[in-house]
């Protein structure tokens, strides 16, 4: 079940045809507020949060969200809102999406995001380097036998790195494994979650997990015990 916030009817009731259409159920809200309450209530699959909502905005929506849930978050943000979607990035959204946009579009982000986070996927060996081990089938992510809890593009990013863990990777190559090809997606965006993953890393005592290789790309470090 899908949790489409957005205080605009009309783009609510276009949303809610596109996600019904391609097979999702769907929870509406109207408000930041009412979409906090569904989203703890009804525990979705994925919520999208219009970022300019009255009683509480997506941002702070997504904020609360974050200190008890990792339910996936698409962002709805005005064109050329640009600080909004890299403040909801860092707050731990997965995606985003500029109004106006389209409905294909938008589907088939929602559709990305659900697989990866479901596991919808061929099973796969645990990933491991040095005391980090990272589980993609069922989304778990330790250092050491301390949990570290990631978004949905956050782990799919990790994964890719771990699979080659040797290997550089090019930014535009990181955007391309995660996002698909054809879609326009800028470095600031792939820098957040960087960021938010090296954050979240060293927290849990593996500072040395992601190493940048200056003007090559990214690649994975020893991740060793710290």
């Amino acid at each position: 079940m899908i949790l489409v916030a957005d205080d605009d009817g009309q783009i609510r009731d276009v949303v809610r045809i596109a996600l019904r259409q391609a097979g999702f159920a769907v929870a509406e809200a109207a408000d930041g507020r009412s979409a906090l309450e569904m989203a703890q209530s009804l525990s979705p699959d994925l919520v999208v949060l219009d970022i300019g909502m009255p009683e509480m905005d997506g941002l702070s929506v997504c904020r609360e969200l974050r200190k008890t849930s990792d339910v996936p978050v698409l962002f709805l943000t005005a064109q050329g809102d640009e600080i909004d979607r890299i403040v909801g990035l860092e707050l731990g959204a997965d995606d985003y999406i500029s109004k106006p946009f389209s409905p294909r579009e938008l589907i088939a982000r929602i559709k990305a995001i659900v697989k990866r986070t479901n596991g919808v996927v061929a099973a796969q060996a645990v990933l491991r380097r040095g005391v980090l081990s990272v589980d993609p089938d069922r989304h778990l992510c330790h250092v050491r036998d301390l949990p570290v809890t990631l978004t949905a593009r956050e782990m799919d990013l990790l994964e890719r790195l771990m699979a080659r863990p040797d290997h550089v990777m090019s930014r535009p190559q990181l955007v391309d494994a995660i996002y698909g090809t054809n879609v326009h997606v800028s470095d600031r965006t792939m820098d957040s979650h960087l960021r938010n993953l090296r954050a979240k890393l060293t927290k849990a005592g593996c500072g040395d997990a992601i190493e940048t290789v200056h003007g090559v790309g990214i690649r994975m470090g020893a991740c060793r015990d710290a």
